[in-house]
């Protein structure tokens, strides 16, 4: 858990130099995990690049400096020593269904408390009596509820921590930028005086233009603007936006009310969220977010059903929104790759229109059951997850309109039995994989040797399943044989018995027999 040496340098540089504040060195001399950092190497990268880092900021050398800087960061410390007890923060998934049980339980425990309320008095208890045994069995409704609702509380708080600590870092990286400033012999040249935010010419212009006449496309791009007047919202005849490589922190909330734009463009910004109002885009068929600092994207943005394109590669994602695939049926192209993304939401198995999936130098960990059910996707990009993703699910055979796959530079060691259904799959990449399923061997001859391998597989693994079967069938059948014919014999000799009993006893004397002559 500690920091990424890309987003907080001084902080990684001042926690890797001191041993007290340093990640534990693990069993075989490595170190630790780095959570928070978009690749595997992190730690090793914060020891490479101090050095460089030394450079820069020189004054990180001297002691004193130090001294102060280990002193501002004591409380970091402490709660990455928590964080490393409770565990690695839980996904975005599971923090929703905790809280739908949540809401779901406390709905639960409102009806039952009602119900309590208004059963009815029985006419031979005491109303005092009655009440106090309703309200032991409020408390005692309450009790079982909270029991129940400790386990969701706790992922709840643990994501809460987590977020603490990424807030954290943040304020302990500016803390550290500062005592730097405050030690530097060098005076500020001016660089971080406020850059007064000036209108662009060109924007007044094509506002102006707007107001005397209908305009459907407008290009930004490239315009170094920092800003976007909220009198763009008026522009309603807006069908294509482009707003890509400046220098934009923020969207306006105005931008909700071009009801009609299509297309949107505001790749390689400075944005770190998306605004809400932009679920009110429902004609918004093209949205290109990519080269941002997203750390999440809207929940809103699943309201913007008419999405055919969604492209939020190169930025800071971490999760997708829980129900994006109930809601985007017709996106046919996913372009999620160069995020810390650690899972996909099952939602995405309903995805039915999607053709094109890249998600490759993420940190996935797995793919859910349900991406079997994206019968129609075609490209699908895994690639350079490393060691995060080490095997696929048996779903993933029935992608069968699959035409190429990328899975190099994982942990993958055995394709999935089902992998021979993919009977269209005529581009494959395993490279940089531990592969022993099918053998490297069979790997280098190409992707229809692979397929007809894993197809050969899978049919003996049928075949063998078969004979298991009918063996047990068999089985069976011969059970029941015995278990017939063993009732049938029974069945006899019982007959039997009771025959011979009936022969052997002593049959009733005749009365007339016993009458004296």
């Amino acid at each position: 858990m500690d920091p990424n040496p890309k987003s907080f340098p001084i902080l990684s540089y001042v926690m890797s130099r001191l041993p007290q504040l340093g990640s534990k060195p693990s069993a075989s001399g490595s170190p630790g995990t780095d959570i928070e950092a978009g690749d595997v190497g992190a730690s090793t990268s914060a020891a490479g690049g101090s050095g460089e880092l030394v450079d820069q900021m020189p004054h990180l050398s001297d002691p004193k400096v130090l001294a102060s800087m280990t002193n501002a960061i004591s409380d970091v410390a402490q709660t990455r020593s928590v964080l490393q007890t409770l565990g690695e923060r839980p996904d975005h998934e599971s923090v929703d269904k905790a809280k739908a049980k949540i809401a779901e339980l406390d709905s639960r425990l409102s009806k039952r408390l009602e119900e309590i309320v208004l059963s009815p008095r029985p006419e031979n208890v005491d109303r005092m009596q009655f009440r106090a045994h309703q309200a032991e069995k409020e408390q005692e409704c309450r009790k079982a509820a909270e029991k129940e609702k400790q386990i969701y509380k706790a992922v709840l708080q643990l994501d809460e921590m987590h977020e603490a600590y990424e807030k954290l870092l943040k304020e302990a990286e500016e803390r550290l930028v500062k005592l730097y400033e405050s030690a530097s012999a060098f005076g500020d040249d001016g660089g971080h005086l406020p850059v007064k935010e000036e209108v662009n010419e060109e924007v007044v212009g094509i506002l102006q233009e707007a107001s005397g006449k209908g305009l459907e496309r407008v290009d930004l791009s490239g315009r170094r603007l920092r800003f976007v007047p909220e009198a763009f919202g008026k522009i309603r005849s807006l069908v294509s936006l482009n707003l890509s490589c400046n220098q934009l922190e923020f969207i306006p909330d105005s931008i909700s009310a071009l009801e009609n734009l299509e297309e949107l463009d505001v790749s390689s910004n400075l944005l770190e969220f998306l605004p809400d109002s932009i679920g009110l885009l429902v004609n918004l068929k093209i949205l290109n977010a990519s080269g941002n600092k997203l750390a999440a994207l809207p929940d809103s943005i699943c309201h913007c059903r008419s999405l055919v394109e969604l492209d939020v590669s190169f930025n800071s994602l971490a999760y997708l929104p829980t129900n994006i695939g109930f809601e985007l049926v017709n996106l046919k192209k996913l372009s999620i790759n160069l995020n810390k993304i650690r899972s996909l939401p099952t939602s995405i198995g309903e995805m039915k229109s999607l053709r094109h999936l890249d998600a490759h130098f993420n940190e996935l960990h797995g793919l859910p059951f349900a991406i079997g059910r994206l019968t129609n996707l075609e490209i699908l990009n895994l690639s350079s997850n490393f060691s995060d993703l080490a095997e696929l699910p048996e779903t993933i055979g029935d992608l069968t309109n699959l035409r190429e796959l990328d899975l190099s530079n994982n942990q993958i060691s055995a394709l999935p039995d089902t992998f021979g259904r993919l009977d269209k799959l005529n581009k494959l990449n395993l490279d940089q994989n531990p592969l022993f399923i099918p053998p490297m061997e069979v790997v280098k001859e190409g992707v229809e040797a692979v397929k007809d391998f894993m197809a050969k597989r899978w049919l003996e693994i049928l075949v063998e399943e078969e004979q298991k079967s009918m063996l047990e069938a068999r089985e069976q059948t011969q059970s029941g044989w015995l278990t017939r014919s063993t009732s049938w014999l029974s069945n006899v000799v019982s007959g039997v018995t009771q025959s011979v009993s009936g022969y052997l006893a002593p049959s009733p004397r005749d009365p007339y027999l016993d009458q004296q002559l």
